[in-house]
């Protein structure tokens, strides 16, 4: 494939005038969904909206994503490529109108879908852009890096871009942003892409129409279970038992027609490599545990009361950390063809440090210096993991099953997140149960601790004029505040806790298989691109 099959002949030969069209264009589409990400506190002033929505909302994104991610690597066969990413382009900005228009939580949630559905279709046209340009398997290194990179900081970059917006401005001014960014990659489109590439059409003959239909169902209901499982007491209630069923029944049709079909939207047999599934149970364990952070990030902003822009700056420490050794690591695999597991175990090694760090390191008054190295060294594990488990994940993939293997590790960090998100609330909600308990049995009205903390806190607000009468109620909300802070932050050490022993026995399984040690990251086009049989 010569170098202007996709691109016209005025930019063809300027390599960073297309990786800079080719970033606009792919971040247009990311940022569609770490914008949401980053405001979907704001997004709670929807009209009937629960926080349980806005999450479900978030997700329900994911859900469109990979839908439709093994059914367009077909698309890409039969469209032209330009005509294919401005309509998607389009299809993109129109969403984003009728988001920022919109007043009902139920037309939201549909919107989010198909806002999904676009950013999947634009990622995977790029992905294919970026390996149309990569001859050696060394560049094939550095686009890996690259275009994964912007797939794992998208969030913190447009939440740059809305913590300015939404502390000056109303929120939805970000779709302002948005839509202009969108209109800009539209042009880019447009100028450096050729209208008809010359490539052989392969008809969208036997595409499995029903598997994508019974996968959105589904995964839209393992979604719902897991999001609204713990407000509404797991299957003590009927929606949930409803949605329980109808993801199991999903879930297993979607499997069976995998198996029966003659072209399936997912090969089976990739599910019978060792290592493939070895490499996709850590990848599931490294999405979960990255998302630790978040208890950092909801610690210092809803209970310590930090700015926004302290919360941004925050984010940039751990950018930086993310870009520097994402830079380390495509460099490390590009001189050499290094064993997966010595970046395993450097990634995993770093991020036990950081979360045994931060179980060390939870006060009260935590400062943003406090926080500087460890946010950082988490970005680092980020950098040295990302990268190298997604090259592990998709080289260990029998090489017939295609895009199978991406596909899969796409299933693996939507289920990852779930499981987070569930996880860290129940997590939570039992390590808060049981902490408050547990300081609720001292603070007692007869205990002399209770008493001696009242009257402290009665004679402080009484000294700044306050009523004997207004002090007390003030001294017993401050006591209450105390209580939760203090509640919050053994919850949170816990959680870091049982992460640092999940990370233990992680590094104790990589050096125990034998097969990890052995396995050399290699790339090849097979990995993003269709069989052509």
């Amino acid at each position: 494939m010569n170098n202007s099959t996709y691109f016209k002949d005025w930019i063809s030969g300027w390599e960073w005038g297309i990786r800079i069209g080719l970033f606009v264009i792919l971040l247009s589409a990311l940022v569609q969904f770490g914008l949401f990400a980053m405001t979907q506190n704001y997004m709670v002033s929807l009209p009937g909206a629960q926080p349980e929505d806005i999450s479900f909302a978030l997700l329900l994104t994911y859900v469109g994503i990979l839908s439709i991610l093994p059914v367009q690597f077909r698309f890409l066969r039969f469209f032209q490529t330009r005509s294919y990413l401005a309509i998607n382009i389009m299809a993109g900005l129109m969403i984003s109108i009728l988001s920022f228009q919109c007043t009902d939580i139920t037309l939201f949630l549909i919107l989010r879908y198909f806002q999904g559905i676009v950013v999947g279709n634009i990622a995977a046209a790029i992905l294919t852009l970026v390996f149309s340009r990569l001859k050696t398997e060394h560049m094939q290194a550095v686009g890996s890096s690259v275009f994964y990179g912007t797939i794992l900081s998208n969030t913190i970059i447009a939440g740059l871009v809305a913590s300015v917006v939404v502390t000056s401005y109303d929120w939805k001014i970000t779709y302002y942003y948005l839509m202009m960014l969108q209109l800009l990659s539209l042009l880019i489109v447009v100028l450096i892409l050729k209208p008809v590439t010359g490539l052989k059409k392969y008809p969208l003959w036997q595409v499995d129409w029903r598997s994508f239909i019974v996968f959105s169902a589904g995964a839209a209901s393992l979604t719902y279970t897991i999001i609204y499982g713990p407000k509404y007491y797991w299957f003590s209630d009927s929606r949930i038992q409803i949605a329980a069923v109808a993801a199991v029944a999903g879930i297993l049709a979607f499997m069976y027609r995998q198996s029966a079909v003659k072209r399936p939207l997912i090969n089976p047999d990739v599910f019978k490599s060792i290592n493939f599934m070895t490499g996709l149970v850590l990848l599931a364990f490294y999405y979960g545990m990255k998302d630790s952070i978040s208890l950092i990030y909801n610690y210092t902003g809803n209970t310590l009361k930090w700015s926004t822009a302290a919360l941004m700056q925050l984010a940039l420490v751990n950018l930086a950390g993310l870009v520097c050794f994402l830079v380390i690591s495509a460099q490390l695999m590009i001189k050499k063809r290094h064993s997966a597991r010595s970046f395993l175990l450097s990634g995993f090694s770093i991020m036990l440090i950081f979360h045994l760090w931060m179980y060390n390191l939870f006060t009260p008054d935590l400062s943003f210096a406090d926080l500087v190295i460890p946010v950082f060294l988490q970005g680092a594990a980020s950098g040295l993991l990302f990268v190298p488990l997604m090259i592990f994940v998709l080289s260990s993939a029998p090489v017939h099953t295609g895009t199978s293997g991406l596909v899969v590790a796409a299933y693996a960090r939507c289920l990852a997140t779930l499981n987070s998100i569930a996880g860290f609330y129940t997590m939570q909600l039992y390590f808060n149960k049981y902490f408050k308990t547990s300081f609720l049995n001292y603070l007692t009205p007869e205990s002399q601790l209770t008493s001696e903390k009242l009257i402290g806190y009665r004679q402080l607000f009484q000294s700044k004029g306050y009523s004997a009468s207004l002090a007390q109620l003030l001294a017993n909300s401050f006591l209450d505040q105390s209580v939760n802070q203090q509640t919050q932050l053994l919850t949170n050490k816990a959680v870091f806790m049982v992460f640092t022993i999940i990370l233990g026995l992680i590094l104790v399984l990589l050096v125990a298989v034998p097969s990890i040690n052995k396995t050399c990251l290699h790339w090849s086009k097979a990995m993003f691109t269709w069989p052509r049989n």
